[in-house]
């Protein structure tokens, strides 16, 4: 397939890119390049694409292509509550004109990059299945159910949305992001050598790592249309359901020395929730997550030795907010987060 992957330099896109350029598809990215230079190691080998903000982008950056992966977003939850109106404005208004722009040029498979932070308050008890109420506790995740609820509308026999809801990534991406949880505290750990957790630990998380999501992607590209027409799907695994303290206990075993302080400052966080990731197994047989917590947490110690992450690279140039307030101080942004010309 000829596939338009927006976000394509981001964290997820970087790591998607070649995953799916493996698999054959001739992939055009898509991404106003606000995070192009957050790279840790070699530089990446981009596919060819466009450098155009979301919201602008038109029907001719659609035109000729069978299937889009849609990643783009402004893409956690401290940017989201910083900025609602921008995150409402990129992450749904524009993922939706989008949606309506690739449906009209004859695009018959869209996935969108959804998340698991829709389920929000929903507790650590049982395990919460696609079909659990919606619970959102942030504009990000917000903003997400408001666009599956549009492409849902939008569905057609010639148009498939499906809807990814991944887990909280987690892994080593060419284009690092240190404001994920896991990526976060192992960072921390090798260089203070605390695991320093400043909730008290016991929110249950689901997480997943960078590699697999971009697994499933693939997979669900060439799935029947019948499996996942109009679909709600969680990403990830079971085995990855685990709380705050138990990430924290095993990214000390990755990395020798390191001490687990929980501080609980912040309190309980309402976020949590456990989830069940067997619909999509059972939509794409065969389809198994490969990566652990413990072995992401050596991954990433791995690489942020090789690379020589610093304390600056791990606070500036890893985390978004921090990139974006940066750009916005230099004035290469204005205030709707688009390049100045």
């Amino acid at each position: 397939m000829r596939v338009l992957l927006t976000g394509h330099q981001g964290y997820l896109g970087t790591v998607m890119a070649p995953v799916l350029t493996a698999a054959g598809h001739d992939v055009v990215g898509l991404d106003s390049g606000l995070f192009a230079d957050c790279v840790l190691g070699p530089p990446p080998a981009d596919p060819q694409g466009h450098r155009v903000d979301l919201r602008d982008i038109t029907a001719d950056h659609v035109a000729g292509v069978d299937a889009v992966i849609h990643l783009a977003a402004l893409s956690n939850d401290p940017l989201g509550s910083l900025a609602p109106d921008l995150t409402y404005d990129i992450n749904h208004h524009a993922s939706v004109r989008l949606a309506r722009l690739a449906r009209d040029a004859g695009v018959r498979r869209f996935l969108y990059a959804s998340t698991c932070s829709v389920y929000g308050a929903a507790g650590g008890g049982d395990l919460v299945g696609e079909d659990a109420p919606l619970r959102p506790v942030t504009p990000y995740a917000e903003s997400k159910v408001r666009v599956e609820d549009d492409l849902h509308a939008l569905a057609d026999d010639d148009f498939t949305p499906v809807f990814m809801r991944n887990a909280t990534a987690f892994g080593f991406s060419p284009r690092l992001r240190a404001d994920i949880v896991l990526n976060n505290l192992v960072g921390h750990a090798l260089l203070s050598g605390e695991v320093l957790v400043l909730s008290d630990g016991t929110p249950w998380r689901p997480l997943v790592h960078a590699a697999d999501i971009a697994r499933a992607f693939a997979a669900a590209l060439t799935a029947p249309r019948d499996a996942v027409h109009d679909r709600a799907f969680n990403i990830g695994s079971e085995t990855n359901n685990v709380t705050v303290a138990d990430i924290a206990e095993q990214v000390a075993e990755a990395v020798t020395g390191a001490k687990v302080v929980i501080t609980g400052e912040t309190g309980a966080d309402p976020r949590s929730y456990r989830v069940d990731f067997s619909r999509f197994r059972a939509a794409i047989p065969g389809f198994e997550c490969a990566w652990t917590v413990k072995r992401g947490a050596v991954e990433l110690a791995d690489a942020y030795r090789r690379f020589g992450l610093t304390q600056d690279d791990f606070e500036q140039r890893f985390t978004r907010l921090a990139v974006l307030r940066a750009a916005s101080d230099a004035g290469t942004v204005d205030d709707t987060l688009r390049w100045r010309r």
